[in-house]
């Protein structure tokens, strides 16, 4: 069980926005906005919008999070931000009233018919926020009108606020603080070595004079000799170094572990849901389309660091793969770790590839010049 309390502490390190209170009302504007752009798709689609659940928790969500920014800027914490939020419960505490519990989402369930209006009520509610960066006298009153409005939306929505901000904690927490690396997945530790990425690695890729790429590990040739695969030349024919970078950083990639033959294979259960035909689908196209938002931005050149958007479309990719278990800053760090290693690949044409599980790195060293 979690307080109110302790979900503002959790996502305390997540606030990266500046310390100006404006940014952080048009932020929460714009999500309430959001919620109401998925109740607007629903009454467009109907059943057919299969996704409103899962898309209002995750806007309800960033909509919470924003509010305690706000309270946050203001000096409103502890109890006096959860009597804000949700003011007093008859019959018990402050923080006894906002035990956060995940309720798990068993169901696609559709918006009540009340919810239109509480959107309205609570568009107008977030409209009314907006007076707080030129005017501060009446932030209380405003703030707990909103909360009101805000929890019963909620409610209409048949969504609890432990549920949302549960899964909000999560989500923020996984993309902006680093992770403790004793708490991370592994994946494979308990199987033979046969059947585990393993631990460092060192993969050789050269390109012959056809223009096609080849890896090699152990002095054995990997896979087929791949090409770009389209008119425009872009350096695809790299592309394994992403899967390497997964093995690597995230101790997972379906690819590599056929290409390696290292399927755990002895737990057909997990052969068969992690590592056969549909997982490696999975990941290369998770690949193709990351790599196509990565071309369009200079294949991340020069970048620190990745958009919580497209971080956000690779959770939804992973759902119900053992790879979902990884925090977005995880992915984070193999993207550009994998990016960094793909530019200088694509520069000289080749290198070797150096994974380290233990640290979780990839690394790349040009070829020596006799190696073919």
């Amino acid at each position: 069980m979690l307080s109110l309390i302790d979900y503002a502490r959790l996502v305390e390190p997540t606030d990266k926005m500046p310390p100006e209170l404006a940014p952080i009302l048009f932020g929460l504007f714009g999500e309430v906005g959001s919620v109401m752009a998925a109740s607007k798709k629903y009454h467009r689609e109907k059943e057919v919008y299969v996704g409103f659940r899962q898309t209002a928790v995750e806007e309800f969500g960033d909509v919470l999070w924003y509010f305690t920014a706000i309270c946050r800027r203001l000096g409103i914490q502890g109890t006096n931000f959860e009597r804000t939020l949700v003011g007093e419960v008859e019959g018990q505490g402050p923080s006894g009233a906002v035990q956060i519990a995940l309720l798990p989402p068993d169901s696609e369930l559709a918006p009540a018919p009340q919810l239109d209006p509480a959107l309205l009520r609570l568009g107008e509610a977030a409209a009314a926020l907006l007076t707080l960066a030129n005017e501060l006298g009446d932030a209380p009153e405003v703030l707990s009108s909103f909360g009101s409005c805000y929890l019963e939306a909620l409610k209409v929505s048949n969504m609890s606020l432990g549920e949302i901000a549960a899964h909000n904690a999560a989500k923020t927490v996984g993309r902006f603080v680093e992770p403790d690396p004793a708490s991370l997945p592994r994946f494979d530790d308990e199987f033979d070595d046969d059947e585990r990425i393993p631990d460092q690695f060192e993969i050789f890729v050269t390109q012959r004079k056809s223009g096609k790429s080849h890896l090699q590990w152990n002095g054995v040739f990997l896979g087929d000799p791949l090409t770009d695969n389209i008119a425009d030349e872009d350096g695809y024919r790299f592309h394994d170094v992403f899967h390497l970078a997964h093995a690597a950083v995230l101790h997972w990639s379906p690819v590599f572990r056929a290409l390696i033959k290292h399927k755990r294979k002895s737990d057909p259960a997990v052969d068969e849901a992690q590592d056969s035909g549909r997982p490696i689908v999975i990941e290369e196209g998770l690949t193709a389309w990351i790599f196509s938002q990565a071309k369009a931005m200079g294949f991340f050149d020069g970048r620190d660091s990745v958009s919580f958007d497209l971080l956000k479309e690779i959770q939804t990719f992973v759902a119900g793969y053992e790879v979902e278990r990884c925090p977005l800053k995880l992915w984070e760090h193999a993207i550009l770790q994998g990016y960094r290693a793909f530019l200088l690949l694509r520069k000289h044409n080749g290198g070797v590839l150096i994974g380290d599980r233990s640290s979780r790195t990839l690394r790349f060293k040009p070829l020596m010049k006799d190696h073919s």
